[in-house]
């Protein structure tokens, strides 16, 4: 299986066990090496592990990329009697599923990831915030800590150790903005999942004010093989700043989707053509969108660019939690820019300004770029077609720079990449009225070749509103005043007399 292309450039690390040992098996982790991390933290005491974890430069695999070890340290060097560790299980980017399935696949290793993190902080209890929509990932989940409880390795102290760690999930209701740590909190508390300022940041004052670490599932999926085999192990992979592996979700217009597992460092070019086998239908490659609705669009001439934390901030992108959605050359990326910030909008909190109102009205500004003018509501929105990219560049800015939380602060980002690689699809829709992809229908225009039509009215039949004028057997018009652009008529001519330009 190693030598076949999608897998020969991968690195199997955190997903090493995922598919290879029966999930529900204890046994079968334990044959895999499992919880001899957890054996070698005991030994090495809380300072160890947290200083094994600085060495390894294991970064927050969630997007922020903060460094696990210092979070971690901030956390221990609290003095509390209750601590909380958190694995953020809530993955709400579209057409990703890293935590899923490590989730399903190898739930052991989150957990005994959890249980060194709550040893080095001195936390004994812990919480899964897993979103619902993941029935079998909770379901292995319980059956994990069901097994972990009758095997004495939870609520009680393990060995000659006083370290004891009891551990419960929390199901998510499928908000995006929870996604964000505070707002995961307070939906832990059963409050509205909703971002608070910082600081205090929660490794100071968390879960019902208590000092909390959060990390996301991938993260902790790290740690045991970290303190198993130390912490050279991951260093010695990646780059300088951006050490180990990331797990992407290969989507989109690409040959070879699936999960991948590759160093950091590695470029978009060999996952897109060496992993992912290229674009399907031998087509160009547009873009790749990385990072989710949070992230940018990278076109052709950064096809080179290093996955790494550092070098997708370069160009307005992010690493995100892992999404990598590959767009070829029938892609409209003014569309793309609508779609992702139309979900940021709609999964806003509301809470602050800026994001609840601004992300609204940038998203009115690119409805009026991809919709006819003379269907807008009012006379004056006219004027806005010389003025549209300046206003969607300024609202960016304006959100960028005072939202609340991560959501609102990345919101812009689709846009203001677009913007950058691709103005000209932006100039022939607010000038020319046109959609180079023609994927905009309210761009497109519907006209009958008349050399062609047979008059069989089968067209005007079906059409909703009225658009197509003729008699029978006489060569029929569409009047674009009354067209939709639906595309009834394209579907339903029978002699491909109905073009589309």
């Amino acid at each position: 299986v190693s030598d076949h292309p999608f897998f020969k450039k991968q690195v199997k690390f955190v997903l090493r066990n995922c598919g290879v040992v029966n999930p529900e098996s204890l046994d079968e982790y334990r044959e895999q090496g499992g919880f001899k991390g957890l054996q070698r933290a005991l030994e090495l005491g809380p300072d160890g592990v947290i200083e094994e974890m600085m060495e390894s430069g294991l970064r927050g695999r969630g997007g922020g990329g903060f460094p696990t070890g210092k979070k971690w340290q901030l956390a221990a060097a609290e003095k509390s009697d209750t601590k909380y560790v958190i694995c953020n299980a809530d993955e709400g980017d579209p057409g990703a599923f890293m935590d899923r399935s490590l989730l399903e696949g190898d739930p052991f290793a989150i957990i005994e990831g959890m249980m060194v993190a709550a040893y080095a902080i001195g936390a004994d209890r812990g919480i899964v915030y897993c979103r619902a929509e993941y029935p079998l990932a909770i379901e292995r989940l319980n059956r994990a800590i069901e097994t972990l409880k009758a095997d004495g390795l939870l609520e009680q102290p393990i060995g000659d150790s006083t370290f004891s760690f009891s551990l419960k999930i929390k199901m998510g209701a499928g908000a995006f903005v929870c996604g964000e740590e505070t707002a995961l909190i307070a939906s832990i508390e059963g409050k509205r999942g909703m971002p608070r300022p910082r600081p205090p940041y929660p490794a100071a004052s968390g879960v019902f004010g208590y000092p909390t670490v959060i990390n996301n599932v991938e993260t902790y999926a790290n740690v045991p093989h970290i303190l198993r085999d130390g912490s050279s192990v991951l260093s010695g992979i990646g780059t300088e700043t951006s050490k180990g592996t990331k797990v992407f979700a290969l989507t989109g217009k690409i040959r070879n989707t699936g999960l991948v597992e590759v160093p950091m460092g590695i470029s978009l070019r060999e996952i897109i053509y060496d992993i992912g086998g290229g674009i399907l239908g031998d087509r160009e490659f547009k873009a790749v969108q990385t990072g989710g609705p949070s992230g940018g669009c990278i076109p052709r001439e950064h096809l080179d660019i290093k996955i790494d934390y550092e070098s997708l901030k370069t160009i307005n992108a992010m690493m995100g939690s892992g999404g990598i959605v590959v767009m070829d050359e029938d892609t409209c990326m003014v569309d793309v820019a609508k779609y992702f910030l139309s979900f940021t909008t709609n999964e806003s909190c509301g809470k602050c300004i800026p994001c609840r109102e601004g992300t609204q009205r940038m998203y009115e500004i690119l409805e009026s770029i991809t919709t006819p003018y003379s269907k807008m509501e009012r006379e004056e929105d006219n004027l806005l077609r010389f003025n549209m990219v300046m206003k969607l560049e300024n609202l960016a800015a304006v959100i960028k720079e005072t939202s609340l939380c991560g959501l609102g602060q990345t919101s812009p980002n689709p846009v203001l990449s677009t913007l950058r690689f691709f103005r000209s699809e932006y100039d022939a829709h607010i000038y020319d009225r046109k959609c180079p992809a023609a994927e905009c229908k309210g761009l497109l225009t519907y006209t009958i070749d008349t050399d062609i039509c047979k008059g069989c009215t089968l067209c005007m039949k079906r059409c909703p509103t009225g658009a197509i004028v003729g008699e029978a057997k006489k060569t029929h018009y569409i009047v674009d005043e009354k067209c939709i652009r639906c595309g009834k008529c394209l579907e339903t001519c029978r002699f491909d007399a109905v073009m589309v330009s």
